[in-house]
């Protein structure tokens, strides 16, 4: 077992502590349930950090099991998605990958069980009639009219849905259950209907697919859970889940325990949603960056350590809350500024020519990867008569506040000399186009010798030798902290999530590979992409700002 002090408490991990204490198990076995009917996001992120996390410390087992019991909205490429999501994360699962799909034998013989126990109906009823039947939170619901039929019918027709011999919505399996329970899923809960669907695993073998809480509690038991762990929206349903397992001859009975889902401000936890943005190509696929998807954030820059962080700190409770957006942000920027190595950007370049410095000579400066770490070493970057820097750190004229160039004025430029800005040179519309400068060639790594004090440092690229790249400045999804109370999602989009501009970069980040991040100094932490950056194409997203600028 791990170091129990170093181990996050919460209390499931309280309850799975009691439950060793008192022998109730001998070994941990938790389980991922996902649907593949979409990518994961960062609410499944806690997810897996909880059951594969619990099996970890507690040296239990942890199985992958796809829920894939609704072949019309699952996909192969979910499935694997999802795979690559859980190792990215830093996570393996327990022997082979499980599918739902893998125990339909078995949950058709327990259905079958059911049925002659007097425990489940086939239902002719329609859609609409069953919900009129259903009653209301405050109102029993009704008995359906084939609720009596005998034990032999039921089988017979039970056999016939099996057969195919019934049109889709014609009729539906139902649990016999209470209809005047106060729990609305406890009023005869459909467990199987008919679908004349191609299954990513069973084929074309099955024409009668079992309900998710008919199937959940019986994987559970097959694969020998200990503690099957949901989000609370399955509170009400783990009455469904102990009534299923008391019912059927099954030898394994785990319990169900709910704990809070993520909510995290500026974006959408529904699936459903999720899958509309790219649907209605509002975002470029499932892994855009602006995404909360774990493919999206891995994209965009975010590392499996930050994400996992994330997880511990916002914790487990039983209690629903937004978490805001600038405690997974500060996760990124805690971890990047430690390990990711610095390199010089230029995202909306004006023309430096240094006007004493020789014309074709350069030369290479030496600069450190990190300024507190020895250990990433050095780079080399090239120098040149000619550079660019940020049109912000120029004024002709500012008060003693502005620590950048200022015409008359000098400033460091980061890594190399003390420079002044002389002159300035505008195009048609006024702008500065080329700022003429002098250079003091004896403050290479060291202050002016005659003790001037020069404060403001900043950064620059040098313009031959510069690498032409697409800056990604990518920003929240959305303008408001709760999108998914707005009437209409679409209409609080915020249309400054993605802005490109063409940049410029040291030569070195030509070497950069895909997701690996960057502080590109003053301007924030950037990653190559993983998907549209070529060698000739140099693609960078940014992936959190240097501060939080949200809360200021």
């Amino acid at each position: 077992m791990a170091d129990v002090e170093n181990r996050p408490s919460n209390f499931i991990r309280q309850i799975i502590d009691t439950d060793l204490k008192d022998g109730k198990h001998t070994a941990i076995h938790t389980r991922f349930p996902p649907e593949p009917n979409g990518y994961l996001h960062i609410g499944h992120a806690k997810s897996i950090c909880l059951n594969f996390g619990i099996a970890q410390d507690y040296n239990g087992q942890c199985n992958l099991r796809f829920d894939d019991t609704n072949p019309e909205k699952e996909d192969i490429n979910y499935v694997k998605s999802i795979q690559d999501d859980v190792k990215w994360l830093g996570f393996e699962w327990s022997g082979d990958i499980c599918y739902s799909s893998s125990y339909f034998d078995q949950l058709h013989k327990y259905a079958v069980e059911l049925i002659e126990k007097g425990l489940a109906y086939v239902d002719f009823s329609s859609q609409e009639a069953m919900r009129e039947m259903r009653g209301t939170l405050t109102e029993p619901g009704q008995n359906s009219p084939y609720r009596d039929t005998s034990v032999e019918e039921n089988l017979s027709l039970f056999a016939k849905m099996t057969n195919g011999e019934f049109k889709e919505g014609e009729c539906c399996l139902r649990a016999k259950i209470d209809m005047s329970s106060p729990f609305m899923c406890m009023r005869d809960p459909v467990i199987y209907r008919i679908r004349f669907a191609h299954h990513h695993q069973t084929g074309d073998k099955w024409c009668v697919y079992p309900m998710y809480d008919f199937t959940h509690c019986i994987s559970d038991a097959l694969e020998g859970i200990t503690h099957s762990l949901c989000t609370l929206e399955f509170q009400d349903n783990r009455r469904l889940y102990d009534w299923v397992l008391e019912n059927i001859t099954i030898d394994c009975v785990p319990r169900q325990y709910e704990f809070s889902r993520l909510n995290l401000e500026y974006t959408l936890m529904s699936k459903r949603k999720l899958a509309a943005l790219v649907t209605e190509n509002l975002v470029s696929g499932w892994d855009d960056p602006r995404m909360p998807t774990i493919a999206g954030l891995k994209r965009r820059g975010y590392t499996p350590q930050s994400i996992r962080e994330f997880c511990k700190r916002i914790g487990v409770t039983k209690q629903d809350n937004m978490v805001e957006m600038g405690m997974l942000e500060a996760c990124i920027r805690e971890d990047l500024n430690d390990n990711a190595p610095r390199a010089m950007a230029v995202v909306d370049p004006v023309k430096i020519v240094i006007e004493n410095y020789a014309e074709g000579e350069g030369e290479v400066l030496t600069v450190k990867n990190h300024p507190s770490d020895e250990t990433m070493g050095t780079r080399e970057v090239p120098f040149t008569r000619e550079i660019f820097i940020e049109k912000e750190d120029f004024r002709e004229e500012a008060n003693k506040k502005y620590k950048r160039l200022v015409l008359g004025k000098e400033v460091r430029l980061r890594g190399a000399y003390v420079i002044k800005a002389e002159r300035v040179e505008k195009d048609e519309n006024g702008e500065v186009s080329t700022i003429y400068c002098s250079y003091d060639a004896d403050t290479l790594g060291k202050n002016p010798a005659d003790g001037r004090k020069v404060k403001g440092v900043i950064h620059w690229v040098s313009a031959s030798k510069g690498l032409p790249v697409e800056i990604r400045l990518y920003d929240r999804l959305f303008n408001v902290p709760n999108p998914a109370a707005a009437e209409d999602f679409h209409s609080v989009i915020n249309p400054e999530s993605l802005v490109k501009v063409q940049g410029v970069v040291e030569p070195s980040l030509a070497n950069a590979k895909p997701e690996q991040g960057f502080q590109f100094e003053r301007l924030g932490y950037f990653c190559l992409d993983n998907v549209d950056a070529t060698a000739e194409h140099l693609v960078f997203n940014r992936t959190v700002g240097l501060r939080d600028t949200w809360s200021d």
